[in-house]
């Protein structure tokens, strides 16, 4: 969307471009049907997936493998691009888009950085409400996972 604003030194009208921000969100996953949920350390406060903000020059790969690890202590194989969410009112702080990787996680799983905690959760057995549209991507990962051949 873009803006004019007056510049309030010499009023000259200048353009202001507001932009959605890139974001990544994984579900990690285990051959026993649970995935990994982290309970954030700050606002919107909630148990949600890992993720976070792509920082500048970085790919959509960089930002799941980094924020995976800062949150979570897991290193990820297998890694894979899940489906994009960008409903405005997804995140009540700003528009974020989310492109949402599934992947495998090695290691000892342990709550870092923006997660107080981290656990695994059987998909049938997920904590209510979940932040932001997370139910809804685990839901529309759950049917994937549970279509017949």
């Amino acid at each position: 969307m873009k803006e004019h604003l007056t510049c309030p030194s010499c009023g000259s009208v200048i353009a202001r471009y507001r932009n959605p921000f890139p974001t990544v969100d994984i579900i990690i996953r285990d051959d026993s049907g649970q995935v990994v949920l982290i309970e954030r350390r700050n606002e919107p406060a909630g148990w949600a997936l890992p993720g976070g903000f792509v920082d500048y020059g970085e790919t959509l790969e960089t930002a799941a493998l980094r924020e995976t690890r800062e949150e979570t202590g897991l290193e990820l194989v297998e890694l894979r691009q899940f489906h994009a969410y960008s409903d405005p009112a997804r995140d009540p702080r700003q528009h974020n888009i989310s492109v949402v990787f599934t992947a495998c996680g090695v290691g000892t799983l342990q709550a870092g950085d923006d997660a107080k905690n981290a656990r695994w959760f059987p998909l049938g057995a997920l904590p209510s409400p979940l932040c932001f549209d997370h139910a809804k991507i685990l839901a529309d990962f759950q049917k994937t996972v549970t279509r017949d051949p």
